[in-house]
């Protein structure tokens, strides 16, 4: 092992440890109030980070920059997408689910809201959604894992295609997340993530402004010396990378993104645990503009790195591993760049941390408090329904492993995959939910199996030899977010509108004080 590696082992297994660290010291907690939503105590600084940097993921940092590498600033329509859908998020859903889950019998998660809001005394709807949550989050948990395992296999192996490298990466990446989660539960993890995302934000915010210096401002000319036949049409939001038009079933798809952040459970449930009205209005504005830093950052550092880059990415199909390139040529030298390197390293492993976590918790809360003392024992104690929690953590994050154990897994599949499930499912319930009164039980059930069932068909199920994504190009979650809101608005309409209690605890949001 050389110096420079061993400089950047001791980077690593510093932060981690300090990650451990604040998952034990964050390791007594009460009731599965404390466990799964901290209290109902964030404040405006670590809701906004930790809600941000859970959403982001591994994603911000390879996915993206990588596919901007390859196609170029066409790619960034998803950037704006999810721009969009952060800002509606907070302005339209954070407020107003809050307040409403404090109506709702103070509820925990988002499928015990659901059964809260309709009165689903059969316990359908929460049954469903847990189960959707449990089948998406173990995509998406891969997704991180196998982020983590690029990671260190292009760190401290040859990359990717070094297996034993990207097992022990694998390895060490779902030890360490389920160490501090199963420790110290919502407050660890958000405290984590808080930390996480001051970290991903000055890597990504650092690294593309020190390439661009070291191609001398000239992003044009080091484009061409790269062997980019058309710089123009590289850096043009209406081009792909081999320069043709981009359709409109494209541009479609990648602002279809923003459709997806009204349906995420691990930030949804940040919502739920922001302390105040006053603490929602800051973190709203925190929010928005990390996400914009971040998503703007990530994307100049996909254009830049391809003509600041001496490796060629494209012809290797290493794009996804675009950003630990970049800090690897840059900080390359003396000690000191060398450890700073490991440091900005880290904010990838940050990002991939910050979000599998959260996901874990999330799937916790829905075996736990939704799915055991809810349907199946429902005169559990708290400290047994805890105990199921945290087993099914290690049961996810074991799925998840088995996931991510193909080295040539897509982090962007994996997360486009479970961004359009939960987006399709719960997005449109989420919405109705919160602004209309007269929506009911039938119609929350319909819309939400309409819109698991569509995503699973539309990716999963080859007709002909490929998947109708394949053959149309057209995301998932953009059809599958509209047909669930046509079917639970029809649904609603032709069967019996909700009993006056109902009606009433809706009304009754408006004056709640938090």
């Amino acid at each position: 092992m050389s110096t420079n590696t061993i400089i950047i082992l001791v980077a690593f297994v510093v932060y981690m440890g300090m990650m451990i660290l604040i998952g034990a010291l964050n390791s007594k907690q009460s009731n599965n109030e404390d466990y799964f939503l901290g209290g109902r105590g964030l404040g405006s600084w670590t809701a906004a980070l930790s809600a941000q940097a859970s959403d982001m993921s591994g994603w911000l940092l390879m996915g993206l920059p990588g596919a901007i590498y390859v196609a170029g600033t066409g790619e960034v329509w998803i950037a704006i997408g999810l721009l969009i859908g952060t800002v509606l998020n907070w302005f339209l859903v954070a407020r107003r689910l809050r307040k409403y889950t404090i109506v709702a019998n103070n509820s925990l998660t988002i499928p015990s809201f659901f059964e809260n809001r309709f009165h689903d005394k059969k316990g359908v709807l929460k049954l469903v959604s847990s189960i959707i949550v449990i089948v998406f989050f173990a995509v998406y948990t891969a997704s991180a894992f196998a982020s983590g395992a690029k990671l260190f296999a292009n760190v401290f192996g040859t990359g990717a295609e070094d297996k034993t490298a990207y097992m022990v990466g694998l390895i060490v990446a779902a030890v360490v997340i389920l160490v501090y989660t199963l420790l110290g539960g919502f407050k660890a993890v958000c405290y984590t993530d808080f930390i996480q995302g001051l970290l991903m934000l000055v890597a990504i915010l650092a690294v593309p402004i020190i390439a661009y210096i070291g191609i001398s401002g000239d992003l044009t000319g080091a484009l061409g010396a790269k062997g980019v036949t058309d710089p123009a049409g590289f850096l043009s939001l209406m081009k792909d990378g081999e320069g043709k038009n981009i359709t409109a079933v494209s541009i479609i798809s990648n602002l279809g993104w923003a459709l997806g952040y009204f349906g995420m459970p691990h930030i949804l449930v940040r919502f739920m645990a922001i302390k105040s009205d006053k603490e929602v209005k800051k973190s709203r504005v925190i929010a928005i503009v990390w996400v914009i830093l971040s998503l703007g950052a990530a994307s100049f550092l996909g254009l830049v790195a391809r003509g600041f880059l001496s490796e060629d990415l494209v012809a290797s199909g290493k794009s996804e591993v675009v950003f630990i390139k970049t800090i690897q040529q840059i900080f390359d030298g003396n000690f000191i760049l060398v450890f700073i390197g490991g440091v900005f390293l880290c904010g990838i492993l940050a990002a991939i941390m910050s979000t599998a976590d959260s996901q874990l918790l999330v799937t916790a809360s829905a075996v736990s408090e939704d799915m055991y003392k809810g349907v199946i024992n429902k005169k559990a104690s708290e400290k047994n329904a805890l105990n199921v929690g945290r087993i099914a953590v290690v049961a996810v994050a074991v799925i998840a492993f088995v996931i991510a154990l193909d080295p040539n897994s897509s982090v962007m599949g994996l997360v486009s995959d479970a961004w359009a499930g939960f987006g399709a499912a719960f997005g449109p319930i989420i919405l109705l939910s919160l602004f209309w009164k007269r929506f009911n039980l039938p119609g929350a059930i319909a819309g939400m199996v309409t819109g698991f069932a569509t995503v699973i068909l539309w990716d999963y199920i080859p007709f002909g030899g490929e998947t109708l994504y394949a053959k149309t190009g057209l995301y998932s979650l953009v059809l599958g977010f509209g047909l669930a809101l046509i079917v639970a608005v029809v649904v609603t309409l032709i069967t019996k509108a909700p009993s006056k209690e109902i009606t009433d605890e809706f009304d009754k949001v408006k004056t709640v004080e938090i």
